[in-house]
């Protein structure tokens, strides 16, 4: 059977609380359960003591059965200092998405446009002076 230390949700909706549960991999996220092994209340502040509530002793039981931990669980862990520190790697985390950098270039390309026309006018009143004095010149 494989066995996962995970979050099952519990609150109403916009309210999150979770149960942290020892479950079968097969089983629905908020469906049946072996045992509750702790809480977790994503809504109390970061450094509240009651945000994170875990009976250690028996997390450390069920991951010697050889239960694997979620994600967010593992970090919990880490936090509690039960576990040693994973090492991650998302080099496309920072990376903006595909629309992003559409428009990205779209407004590069109007800036591009817009300096371009903002140096073409400035080039032609120098001209337009020199047309008008030699206008000026032939009707004296």
């Amino acid at each position: 059977m494989a066995m996962k230390i995970r979050l099952a949700r519990g609150g109403s909706k916009k309210r999150p609380f979770y149960r942290i549960v020892a479950a079968d991999s097969r089983m629905p996220r908020d469906g049946r359960f072996i045992e509750k092994l702790g809480t977790y209340n994503p809504l109390l502040p970061k450094d509240s003591e009651d945000r994170v509530k875990m009976n250690i002793e028996r997390i450390k039981y069920w991951l010697d059965q050889g239960a694997q931990p979620t994600d967010r669980i593992q970090r919990f862990l880490e936090a509690a200092g039960e576990m040693e520190k994973k090492e991650r790697n998302n080099p496309q985390k920072a990376e903006p998405g595909q629309k992003a950098k559409d428009r990205a270039e779209e407004k590069a390309a109007k800036a591009a446009e817009a300096a371009e026309a903002a140096a073409a006018p400035a080039e032609e009143p120098a001209e337009e002076p020199a047309a008008e004095e030699a206008a000026e010149e032939t009707t004296e």
